[in-house]
């Protein structure tokens, strides 16, 4: 069993409120989750334009999860209104 973690950081420039942030977020996070990926809102829950999203991911091989991980890059950088900060991941053996 292979377990991947996966910490996104957003910066959101043209995002005005929190509820203007929360409709990028909550947009991410429900494509994101297409993936079967646990995903949560992990840091700055109360700025308007920065967000930091985590990801865990499970499975039985770390081919898929490195091309879940590299799918999800891919979906945040699709979002218009969120440009990645950082995109940092980890695929290992769960002992």
């Amino acid at each position: 069993m292979f377990l991947g973690i996966v910490t996104i950081e957003l910066f959101i420039p043209h995002s005005d409120s929190l509820k203007a942030k929360r409709s990028v977020v909550t947009g991410l996070k429900e494509r994101l989750k297409r993936l079967n990926a646990s995903v949560a809102e992990v840091e700055g829950q109360d700025l308007w334009q920065r967000a930091t999203l985590g990801l865990a991911l499970v499975g039985n091989s770390a081919a898929r999860l490195e091309a879940a991980v590299d799918e999800a890059r891919r979906i945040v950088e699709r979002e218009y209104r969120a440009q990645i900060v950082a995109f940092d991941w980890d695929v290992s053996p769960v002992p």
